[in-house]
């Protein structure tokens, strides 16, 4: 087949690189890029055209830059799109693509790029092992043996090289097991055709794909998936080595598990102070594009779990403008108002000394400061007292912040010199952000 020609957005970021210090992504003009992801892995399959357009405006202006997309799915809303078209001609046979049904793909595609988003494509959801293990197409994939794979891959490789805003994200869900030749060989048919695009993966939650597709060769971008201690295994994938750069690609999603939006907003600050490069925040009934009233048994997934909270039956559309989304609008703000790209995380807590909470804990304080030690961000899940190293900032003067990333207002905690210790108390109860700023630079009130 001829390869596809997408249409490229205007001055385009896309495709992504890594930096040359191997911590985090730049664009094409070397700005560095944090990844600001939302989770919409049923996008190709769950929606129309019209359905489509309205996720991805609202998400372009809410500033989300970065989505998860299945290009094939399963079983949640699949493998029939809303058009009534499979993916494949022959059911499970991934060397037999209808064309029909990729051609709706690549519009969803060339509309994400129109609206500055690009999407972390995954061509072969493996599916999450157990009760339901024919969530993905873990089987399939080993049925057709390598080499056939390998075909499937070409035909990815060529088709969507031209396409500016696609990281490739395998697997998914699980850990390759006895299918890794089969990734493995899915990921050289793709590169076969395409060396523009970076490519990464999904693994079992606590699992690192870092240790899972070492030997392939072909890993750009490690993430975090966990759904223990966040920040633990957030550092302990900063601290790898070779060092990779890394984003927090899943945890507790905002409408399962009785999430509250602490807890959404603690991950996400989380990550980016513990050394991630992005992170991705995640909604039920968003991810799966689920209706107004959709029951337990139609989202499939949770149809054996009581914890799914009343939000989830307002459908997606209501879920756009949730608590949640907006938390994260506000996190994009704060973190684009500092050098974020220069933070290093202070895990041996020299600046911020006291109120540090429990490392083992959900009220764990994270802080790092920039390279220069120009500025320190602390988040904080709970209020309370925080004891600071002054003579830890450059300059003279520290001017200090509290920001409440609940509204995105900023409140001055006082001007210090650089020297000796001080004790802050933020000016309310809930969770905090502080921010220690050399006075010298004049910096505006963060997240303006």
């Amino acid at each position: 087949m001829e390869a596809k020609t997408s249409s490229k957005a205007a001055n385009s970021p896309y495709p992504l690189r890594v930096s040359a210090n191997g911590r985090y992504l730049v664009d094409q003009n070397d700005v560095p890029f944090l990844v600001h992801g939302d989770t919409a892995w049923s996008l190709i399959s769950a929606v129309t055209r019209e359905e489509a357009k309205k996720y991805l405006a609202d998400r372009e202006h809410k500033g989300f830059n970065s989505i998860i997309v299945n290009l094939i799915e399963h079983i949640y809303n699949g493998p029939v799109n809303r058009y009534d078209e499979r993916p494949f001609t022959t059911p499970g046979d991934f060397t037999t693509p209808n064309e029909k049904y990729f051609a709706f793909a690549d519009w969803c595609l060339e509309r994400a790029s129109e609206h500055g988003i690009q999407v972390f494509l995954a061509p072969i959801y493996l599916g999450y092992p157990g009760g339901k293990d024919n969530q993905g197409w873990y089987h399939e994939a080993i049925a057709l043996g390598p080499a056939r794979c390998r075909e499937y891959g070409r035909y990815l490789g060529q088709r969507y090289a031209s396409f500016d805003n696609i990281v490739w994200l395998m697997g998914g869900d699980r850990n390759p097991g006895a299918a890794l030749d089969h990734v493995d060989a899915i990921v050289d048919g793709i590169k076969e055709q395409d060396e523009r695009h970076l490519i990464t993966a999904h693994c079992h939650p606590e699992h690192s794909v870092a240790d899972e597709y070492a030997r392939g060769g072909w890993l750009d971008l490690n993430v975090t998936y966990t759904y223990a201690i966040v920040h633990r295994k957030l550092l302990a994938d900063y601290n790898r080595q070779p060092v990779m750069p890394f984003v927090l690609i899943e945890s507790t999603y905002e409408g399962e598990h009785n999430a509250s939006a602490v807890q959404i907003r603690r991950q996400a600050y989380w990550a980016i102070l513990c050394g991630a490069c992005g992170q991705f925040f995640g909604n039920l009934p968003l991810w799966g594009f689920y209706g107004p009233g959709a029951t337990m048994e139609e989202t499939q997934f949770f149809d054996n779990e009581t914890h799914v909270q009343d939000t989830v039956r307002a459908g997606w559309q209501a879920a756009l403008d949730g608590t949640g989304s907006q938390d994260m609008v506000r996190l994009k703000a704060l973190f684009g108002s500092r050098a974020w790209y220069n933070l290093v995380p202070d895990q041996e807590h020299v600046v911020v000394t006291r109120g540090l909470g429990e490392f083992r804990g959900l009220d764990y304080l994270a802080a790092a400061r920039t390279a220069d030690c120009s500025t320190v961000m602390a988040y904080m899940p709970t209020s309370r007292s925080v004891t600071v190293d002054m003579s830890k900032i450059s300059g003279e003067g520290v001017q200090s912040w509290w920001w409440d990333p609940r509204t995105g207002e900023s409140t001055s905690a006082g001007e210090f010199p650089a020297e000796g210790y001080q004790d802050l108390t933020p000016p309310g109860d809930g969770d905090w952000v502080l921010v220690l700023d050399d006075a010298s630079q004049n910096l505006a009130a963060p997240g303006t």
